[in-house]
């Protein structure tokens, strides 16, 4: 029984130091960090970042590490409160299986672990190049984020490996990634996506613009009500439908575009290799497709009223329904008018035929 008493007091004695030790440890696999403000950014080197509808008035963030060396990664703010910034250890590369098994990127920091886009941030206030991989030999750490957005904020979403994600929120977006994909749902907003490569989805978006940005990867569009909806890939698709905008943007270094169901005043599209398929509910103002190789194929209601200005450097055309006013008519070139003339579609192939189908 002495034995007995004196064994617990040595751990009564034991429990205040440990818990201090245990604290730090917990920490270390999950955070919730409140931002300075309504106009806040989020750095996450690798991870998953999944943006919510918040009910407060503050951005809060949700900080949940993964991997066998999570401990390693450190949460810290920066820019006076109103940014957080996920923190490897100096000198370190990351494995973050999701990645991909043949998969790298390199992620230019600077010194308080911000950075941008596609690798930059570099300069006199940076760190070395942290190269993230699917597997190897490094840190196994990442963290995925929640951040919960409280309606009319604004917040830059910063990825170089993983992905980013937002559904019911109600604020202008900016998703600056490296090597990761995008998708939104229920967006209100202004929604700028910048991805290095990685695919894009939007579903369900309103605001004055919408823009979408990818080096490499396809883009897909949904039910987006906008001012303005740009498109512009280096290299991949894009997909959209029911799209209303004043005006429609999409351009592309190689990749075809098929849109459906849309309404816009203005629409310019243009690819330097790739078909161009667009499907038109009501008149244009203007319309202008020009492809450096691949067909166009423009679907329009049969009240459409534009002058015509068709051009092929080597491929057939094809108008549906009567052309008058023809000034110009050849096998690669016809110029005239549909309808009351008061719109203007001007198309431009360098190789690929143009076949222009009116509805009745």
């Amino acid at each position: 029984m002495p034995h007995t008493r004196r064994l617990a007091a040595l751990l009564a004695a034991a429990a205040p130091l440990a818990a201090p030790l245990a604290r730090p440890l917990a920490a270390q696999t999950a955070d919730r960090v409140t931002l300075r403000g309504r106009d806040v950014a989020v750095y996450d080197p690798a991870g998953r970042v999944r943006l919510v509808a918040g009910d407060g008035a503050d951005v809060t963030v949700e900080v949940t590490r993964g991997g066998r060396d999570a401990a390693r990664l450190r949460v810290q703010t920066a820019d006076d409160g109103r940014a957080l910034v996920v923190v490897p250890p100096d000198g370190a590369d990351l494995v973050y299986p999701a990645l991909g098994r043949w998969s790298r990127t390199t992620v230019r920091l600077r010194r308080d672990g911000t950075f941008d886009d596609r690798g930059g941030g570099g300069g006199m206030f940076s760190r070395d190049g942290l190269t993230v991989r699917g597997t190897g030999d490094g840190t196994e750490a990442w963290a995925d984020l929640v951040v919960s957005v409280p309606r009319g904020a604004r917040v830059a979403v910063h990825v170089g490996a993983g992905a980013a994600e937002a559904s019911n929120v109600d604020g202008d977006l900016t998703f600056r990634l490296q090597a990761a994909e995008a998708r939104t749902e229920r967006t209100r907003g202004r929604l700028l996506v910048d991805a290095g490569s990685g695919a894009v989805r939007v579903r369900d978006a309103e605001g004055d613009a919408v823009t979408l940005d990818t080096g490499s990867g396809a883009v897909e569009v949904q039910g987006v009500r906008a001012g303005r909806l740009r498109i512009d890939t280096g290299s991949g698709s894009a997909r959209g439908a029911d799209v209303t905008a004043d005006r429609l943007e999409f351009d592309a270094g190689s990749g075809s575009a098929r849109f459906e169901r849309v309404r816009a005043r203005t629409v310019r599209l243009d690819t330097g290799s790739g078909s161009v398929d667009v499907e038109l509910l009501d008149d244009v103002d203007e319309l202008r497709a020009d492809t450096g190789s691949g067909g166009v194929t423009l679907r329009v209601p049969a009240t459409l009223g534009a002058a015509l200005d068709v051009d092929t450097g080597s491929g057939s055309i094809q108008v549906d329904g009567p052309v008058t006013d023809v000034t110009r008519r050849e096998r690669d070139h016809l110029t005239g008018r549909l309808g009351d003339g008061r719109g203007r579609v001007v198309i431009d192939t360098g190789s690929g035929g143009v076949r222009l189908l009116r509805g009745r």
